[in-house]
């Protein structure tokens, strides 16, 4: 039996990923673990929580000892890193935040694996999942390859960058077996609703204004989080050691062209006249250091792999108001902030 600690389990692209092991690999033996922040969300795994090849830690990244102990009673087989502070906006109040678990709490997990791993390098794996924000901006033209140069503009992505050069670094000093992903801008199910698309479905439902930076021309490509999680499964099991992928939707959008065809399906799906929603826009001022365009060129991971996305845009847009819609306990909740409360004490001694 294969085990495999998923870090940030319980987060929105986390938990996709480990419902995708858990059900796929029965052989394997699954173990989340996650701090529980606002963005980590135990509600997120209900359907695979009792699952035999599955067990939930609560844990720090940034706590040393603490990931000591774990390797040594659970002496995992590999690594799969997606634990990490992603907000851009909340990167820019607090800096510091996104250094010590993006840049500190990989170095942290780098350092432990390298130690218990030693003599087993080709045996074992340390996946590091990472962001397209890396590459910095694109004018109207153009794609990040796995080639493009390193230009971050937010702490955000400053920090991120920083964990993929010390991913990258382990590799080529101490022989550690690490492959990395960069992917662009996820959608779907389960997603934090301070992230543009379920902030705008969960606004318009409620006839709440729909903030949109400046004029809504910055361009994101966006990637459906189930296809993200299929990519993460075949790099982990078919990529070379030391190895980079992009993974991206092919498909890009404006933020403005994109909340207006939110508005439509939602006046199609809510019954209401059609622009109605259109109205609830509201324009805001533009955030600081805003990248103006990501575009991600996959054709790497379609060439080795044979990745491509398996749904449109459209689809998988239609799939996720769906699913917002259906769960309205569950963004209740998380936007409440109830469920952190009941976490705190749950976990208050642990």
């Amino acid at each position: 039996m294969k085990k495999i600690i998923i870090t940030g389990g319980a987060g929105f692209i986390g938990s996709h990923v480990v419902r995708r092991f858990v059900k796929n690999y029965p052989h394997y033996h699954i173990i989340n673990l996650d701090k529980l922040t606002y963005a980590g969300n135990l509600a997120n795994l209900r359907d695979i929580e009792h699952n035999s090849n599955y067990r939930f830690v609560k844990g720090d990244i940034v706590d040393i000892e603490f990931i000591n102990k774990l390797f040594e009673a659970e002496k995992p087989d590999a690594i799969i890193h997606l634990a990490a502070e992603s907000h851009v906006d909340r990167s820019i109040s607090n800096p510091l935040d996104f250094v010590m678990t993006n840049v500190v709490g990989t170095v942290n997990l780098l350092n432990t694996a390298r130690h218990h791993w030693r003599g087993n390098y080709d045996k074992t794996r340390f996946y590091h999942v990472s962001t397209d924000e890396v590459y910095g901006s694109l004018g109207e033209t153009g794609m990040f390859t796995e080639q493009t140069a390193y230009d971050p503009h937010s702490p955000y992505s400053a920090s991120k960058a920083g964990s993929d050069h010390f991913v990258r670094a382990y590799h080529d000093t101490y022989g550690l077996n690490t492959v990395i992903s960069n992917c662009s801008n996820n959608y779907g199910s389960y997603h934090f609703p301070e992230k543009l698309i379920p902030l705008a479905i969960n606004n318009i439902k409620q006839n709440k204004p729909v903030p949109v930076y400046g004029k809504g021309e910055n361009v994101r490509d966006w990637l459906w989080v189930e296809d993200h999680a299929r990519a993460i499964d075949l790099i982990f099991h078919k990529a070379a050691a030391g190895s980079t992928y992009n993974i991206g939707g092919h498909n890009e959008w404006k933020n403005i062209d994109l909340i207006k065809l939110l508005c439509r399906i939602l006046d199609r799906k809510l019954g209401r006249v059609a622009g109605e929603s259109e109205k609830l826009i509201t324009f805001v001022t533009d955030r600081a250091g805003h990248d103006l365009r990501y575009a991600i060129d996959a054709t790497k991971l379609k060439q080795e792999l044979g990745w491509v996305p398996s749904i449109t845009f459209e689809e998988g847009l239609e799939k996720t108001v769906d699913w917002y819609l259906a769960n309205e306990d569950w963004l209740k909740d998380v936007t409440s902030g109830h469920y952190q409360q009941y976490y705190q004490e749950q976990y208050a001694n642990r």
